[in-house]
């Protein structure tokens, strides 16, 4: 018997194509269809985050994530450098219920563990607090504005 071919990889970025697949995705998702300013989308997070992408066969881009590590995450989670922030997680409409954003969310996890890290924190859209927690994310804090959307803080252990 056969094996039917996986219809999209996950892997971290390489190179300048992979970063614009990224953008493309994230420019769609966030500006076209959430209405987020475009000047809000990109920061300088972008320049030091790694990057996960999710390509069809055909080599288009599905979806992407990103985490921050080090320094620049602490400041967004508490001050522990063991803590990783995952962020901008976006699917294209056409590749939703195809499970490419729990894909992306593991591939994150998994570069985050390659980098020692002990723990994962994100801020959910609340709409998507339920796909979080079905991947063992849980929320804390008050809910909270962010581009006008209301988000809640939301950590996974990855160890223990």
């Amino acid at each position: 018997m056969t094996g039917t071919p996986a219809p999209y990889t996950t892997r971290t970025v390489v190179g300048e194509q992979d970063l614009a697949a990224c953008f493309l995705v994230r420019k769609d998702v966030f500006v076209g269809e959430q209405d987020v300013p475009e000047e809000i989308e990109y920061d300088e997070y972008d320049a030091v985050a790694l990057h996960v992408i999710a390509v069809a066969a055909d080599g288009s881009a599905l979806g992407t994530g990103r985490l921050l590590h080090g320094p620049v995450a602490a400041a967004r989670t508490g001050g522990d450098p063991a803590v990783g922030s995952l962020g901008r997680l976006a699917v294209t409409k056409e590749a939703r219920g195809l499970g490419v954003g729990a894909a992306l969310v593991r591939a994150i996890e998994d570069a985050a563990r390659e980098l020692g890290l002990d723990a994962v924190e994100l801020h959910a859209q609340t709409h998507a607090l339920g796909f979080y927690e079905r991947l063992g994310y849980v929320a804390y804090g008050p809910e909270f504005p962010d581009a006008g959307i209301p988000h809640q803080a939301m950590r996974r252990a990855l160890r223990g």
